[in-house]
């Protein structure tokens, strides 16, 4: 005798085949026959045996489906795709069989009054329990045994979500219909929620995890969180990192708002995730402001920071933009990634900020109106060891392209600045604190030269991939095995993602005032040492220590190298610092004089750096870095 599962696979298969149409006509048909029947079997419940109806109740009985099914038509219950037929579903088909036995009770009033049988008053009731059971009970019995395998053989993700907000449920609810993973449980750190159940999911608490790995065989956590740089998250990525599990995370709401992501998307996390930043959404305005109609040119348009800014400008429209470095490779590449969305000129220009010539050459030919200078020597190690040509580069290069831009009357001017100009103690730091005295020194020669004119500087910390940046030296050092190298275990910098501090420079420009030295708000330093901790937990590996000799990467401190400072500064008086129309750019105040000795002085630097004499380049460069 042959079993009956392959019959129940091949009816399943071709019941999945029909089309959508024939589909419709079986609910209807099936609904029209229960209908019938539980109408029947209401008079039989009532009267305690098989009821035999005569003309009037057969009338009665075949009324009840003649009713119901035009209002489910009506209602939508035909056009609901069981597949994805949600939870809620229920309240919707009990609001409408509650309105078709009202209809069938009002019809069969109706006959009463007429002087045919009625019907007694407790089968309209017997009736309305049967019919919401059995119609609920089809379309979702149907959902199961027509679906439920089919997904078990499909191999579904088996995935928890972190967070029980909006975002949460959405992507639960945008999860259930699709054919790739199936949420089987909620993780929270709001412990009213344990043992409770949302959509029909279980809220687990984050110390379970391990257990729900094991039990129900968990591959993957979606997080749902702004961001994960509290305690409490940090203490579930540490969790995970030592479990068999992939993590990934929804996109902020900001982009979800934007349209750039739907719900269901979801990425792999990154280290950008961990800054505990709470995200502030660009203003559209200001960034228009700055860019669109507007002929630009970026200085170190091949660095991150450069590269960065390129992407948002190319978006808002400018007139023109003049990709401007050194580096042919990065050049041809980032002009290659725009090209094919740029409906404006694109013009990359392969050069030094040092050579004055070419500067105004470009300004005039394009008509620049707008500069972004982020070309700079950033390295503060390899800075330390050719500081002379840290000091070309850095200082002569901003004062070159300044000067040029005051010659050809650009009307703004902003230069991409570093935490590290304050209080510098290397030199690559005292590069930056020069050009900002050199920008500040040009944005109020009003008058000498009293065109408007908006020459301001951005200072920030440490940007998520930079070419200076730790980052890029942890992911190669994990990637290798390790060990990943730290110079002091009390080490803190700040961190931006490169997109955020792309955007805050164009905004800042907008709120700028010609000589301003505006600071873009970092949140709070992050140790070094849990940035190592949290970048191995991301690649799925764990940290090789006293407490675990069994990890994976080893953490090893190196001692703290020439130049290099325990904690950054964002200002030299946090008193003298004043918000702006942006809450996350502030104003640092402006200090007395206007540089007029800034000329001389600069003259002294370049007679030094000229004579190739190292000594006294960096005593000067460091004499006049003071406030």
């Amino acid at each position: 005798m042959s079993s009956p599962l392959p019959t129940l696979t091949r009816l399943r298969e071709r019941v999945l085949r029909s089309s959508r149409n024939r589909k419709r006509w079986v609910l209807i048909v099936f609904d029209a026959v229960a209908l019938s029947f539980l109408c029947w079997l209401s008079f039989s419940m009532r009267f305690g045996q098989p009821f035999v109806p005569n003309a009037s109740q057969v009338f009665i009985i075949l009324a009840a489906p003649a009713i119901a099914i035009p209002i489910f038509a009506r209602m939508g219950l035909y056009r609901a795709v069981l597949k994805y037929l949600p939870d809620r579903a229920v309240w919707t088909i009990l609001q409408v069989v509650s309105l078709a036995v009202l209809t069938w009770v009002a019809l069969a009033f109706l006959t009463a009054m007429t002087g045919a049988p009625g019907v007694p008053r407790s089968i309209p009731a017997i009736f309305w329990v049967l019919s919401v059971l059995v119609i609920t009970g089809s379309r979702f019995g149907a959902k199961w045994l027509l679906w439920r395998n089919m997904r078990e053989r499909s191999g579904l993700t088996k995935t928890l979500i972190y967070g029980t907000g909006d975002a949460a449920t959405q992507l639960a609810g945008a999860l259930r219909s699709t054919s790739e993973r199936e949420v089987v449980g909620f993780l929270t750190k709001d412990q009213s929620l344990y043992g409770m159940d949302i959509l029909g999911i279980r809220v687990y608490a984050p110390s379970e995890l391990k257990r729900l790995i094991q039990n129900m065989g968990v591959e993957e956590i979606i997080i749902t969180t702004p961001s994960l740089g509290g305690a409490g998250e940090r203490e579930l990525l540490a969790e995970i990192g030592n479990a068999p599990v992939n993590v990934r995370i929804l996109p902020s709401i900001v982009d979800l708002a934007e349209g750039k992501y739907i719900v269901s998307h979801v990425r792999d996390i990154d280290i950008d995730d961990l800054l505990g930043r709470s995200p502030v959404p660009a203003d559209p305005a200001l960034l228009r402001k700055m860019i669109e109609g507007r002929s630009i040119m970026v200085t170190g348009a091949a660095g991150s920071i450069g590269s960065a800014l390129c992407r948002i400008i190319a978006r808002m429209k400018p007139a023109r933009l003049v990709l401007f470095d050194t580096n042919e490779h990065g050049l041809y590449q980032i002009g290659r990634e725009l090209h094919p969305d740029a409906s404006f000129p694109l013009v990359p220009v392969l050069g030094s900020v040092t050579d004055a010539e070419l500067i105004r050459r470009v300004l005039v030919e394009n008509g620049i109106e707008t500069i972004y200078h982020c070309a700079a020597y950033k390295h503060v190690h390899l800075v330390e060891l050719n500081p002379l040509e840290g000091i070309r580069n850095n200082v002569f290069g901003t004062d070159t392209l300044a000067a040029a831009a005051t010659e050809c009357r650009v009307p703004n001017f902003i230069l991409i600045s570093s935490d590290k100009a304050v209080r510098p103690a290397n030199v690559m730091g005292a590069t930056k604190r020069w050009s900002e005295k050199i920008v500040r020194h040009h944005g109020t020669r009003q008058l000498d030269d009293p065109y408007e004119r908006n020459f301001a500087c951005v200072r920030f910390g440490n940007v998520i991939g930079s070419s200076g940046s730790v980052i890029p030296l942890f992911k190669e050092q994990i990637a290798n095995g390790g060990p990943v190298t730290i110079t002091d275990e009390q080490m803190t910098r700040y961190f931006m993602s490169v997109r955020e501090a792309a955007e805050l420079i164009v905004q800042a420009g907008g709120l700028s005032q010609s000589g301003d030295i505006l600071l873009l708000e970092m949140g709070q330093p992050i140790r070094i040492r849990d940035l190592a901790e949290d970048m191995i937990a991301l690649a799925g590996l764990t940290v090789r220590d006293a407490r675990n000799p069994e990890g994976d990467i080893e953490i090893v401190t190196i001692g703290m190298r020439e130049g290099e400072k325990l904690h950054e500064e964002l200002f030299y008086d946090p008193d003298g610092v004043s918000a702006t129309a942006h809450s996350k750019i502030l104003r640092a105040r402006r200090a007395n004089g206007n540089g007029a000795d800034l000329p001389a002085m600069l003259r002294r630097l370049r007679e030094a750096t000229d004579r190739a004499d190292t000594a006294e380049a960096v005593k000067l460069l460091f004499k006049h870095t003071e406030r």
